[in-house]
């Protein structure tokens, strides 16, 4: 199984909008960080968990043709406003999205028109497929467990995929309820977004505390935002955890 970080910063995206910090200013590739996003491909099957702005330029950049499903960790705007552009993976077969209820009734709100779409008319062409916190579905080949984590007040999903989880923009991730299916991990996936506390986020040093236990193999944050560089982050938590960057590829 091979995976690709299409993106692995926060909301504002990094550079920042009119900011002249350290490291919106940074000459190291690393630090460019799109919208939080992962594609993960085997020998028959592709998905992307999350559709972000840059959605489009992911695809491009990653030089993607196919895809066979699309999991949703939560409706917020910078996980979901590049739906549209699945419309080219729709010329074919209706694609299929797979979210807890709650999160695709919120994604029928903002793309009513994506499920209600008669053919030919150049729109995105979905089927919702509601999952359940810790029963395992497949797409393809692949098998996925949903893992169901705290957002501050939000009720989002985390996934399972093989021997990875992926759980971004993580305040709580519940490890009464997720200890069980979080075990034996050759990478852990985890969103940290800075050094400071953040009511909704993981900070670097909460997301090792919360995931310590778990005892995975590797762990990576992702959804970083501009306060810290790649190559501070990495050299402060050498040999603990490793910031990932946009285009960072790991064969599982």
């Amino acid at each position: 199984m091979k995976l690709t970080f299409l993106g692995s910063g926060t909301s504002h995206g990094i550079p920042v909008i009119g900011c002249s910090c350290d490291v919106c200013q940074s000459t190291d590739e690393r630090d460019k960080r799109w919208r939080s996003s992962l594609l993960v491909e085997n020998e028959d099957t592709t998905l992307v968990i999350d559709t972000g702005y840059e959605f489009r330029l992911q695809m491009l950049r990653a030089k993607i043709k196919k895809l066979d499903g699309v999991l949703y960790t939560h409706a917020h705007a910078d996980h979901l406003m590049g739906l549209d552009d699945l419309r080219v993976f729709c010329r074919e077969q209706n694609m299929d999205i797979y979210a807890p209820a709650g999160i695709l009734n919120s994604i029928k709100k903002t793309f009513g028109y994506a499920f209600n779409a008669f053919p030919g008319l150049g729109i995105p062409q979905l089927n919702a497929n509601s999952v359940e916190p810790h029963v395992p579905f497949r797409i393809g080949s692949l098998e996925i467990i949903p893992i169901p984590v705290k957002h501050g007040t939000y009720d989002i999903s985390g996934y399972r995929i093989g021997n990875i989880a992926y759980i971004t923009d993580v305040s709580d991730i519940q490890i009464e309820c997720n200890r069980d299916y979080l075990q034996n991990l050759d990478i852990l996936i985890i969103g940290a977004l800075r050094e400071k506390p953040h009511p909704t986020h993981y900070s670097f040093s909460e997301a090792i505390s919360a995931t310590k236990e778990l005892k995975a193999k590797r762990v990576i944050f992702t959804h970083m935002n501009h306060a810290t560089s790649h190559a501070v982050i990495a050299e402060r938590y050498k040999g603990i955890a490793e910031p990932a960057y946009d285009m960072l590829t790991l064969e599982v």
